[in-house]
């Protein structure tokens, strides 16, 4: 189980750089020099609600590496495991929050540029969250019954 843990960890790794780089350099190059600028009251909004949806992005998967270290700590059965889940769906609900917050300043964006196809990519990532935190909630639950089931076979014997 050791080389599959290592190997999600390199994947969490390699899901955390692009996103670091994009928000260092790609955003904050596009403030700078924006595509139109008259829109640019409209895309600071949405950068900053960009910048505001790293956060969470973070810290949820600094939880999953955690959670990949209770599972090679062959702990992956406890509470710690479970609360790991929980904040990991409080981050998908977050950065699903944040970016419906920032669809009207998209959709404002598509109406002066003509792109409706812009309105659909703001939806990408609101849809994308929101699975990710439906399938962190289903996987806490099943985790927590579980467990309980764990405890009651402990009692038991």
């Amino acid at each position: 189980m050791k080389r599959e843990t290592i190997f999600l960890k390199f994947a969490v790794l390699i899901i955390a750089l692009p996103v670091l780089a994009l928000s260092i350099f790609g955003l904050y190059w596009l403030t700078y020099n924006p595509v139109n600028p008259e829109y640019a009251f409209g895309i600071y909004p949405v950068l900053i609600g960009v910048y505001l949806t790293v956060i969470p992005f973070y810290i949820a998967l600094y939880q999953a590496f955690r959670l990949l270290d209770y599972i090679d700590k062959n702990i992956a059965f406890s509470e710690l495991s479970v609360n790991a889940l929980k904040n990991i769906k409080y981050c998908a609900i977050t950065i699903s929050a944040l970016y419906v917050v920032m669809m009207p300043f998209v959709t404002i964006i598509a109406d002066k540029d003509d792109a409706p196809g812009l309105i659909i990519m703001g939806l990408v990532p609101i849809f994308a969250s929101m699975v990710v935190a439906v399938f962190a909630a289903v996987l806490q639950k099943l985790l927590r019954n579980a467990i309980d089931i764990k405890s009651e076979n402990d009692l038991t014997i």
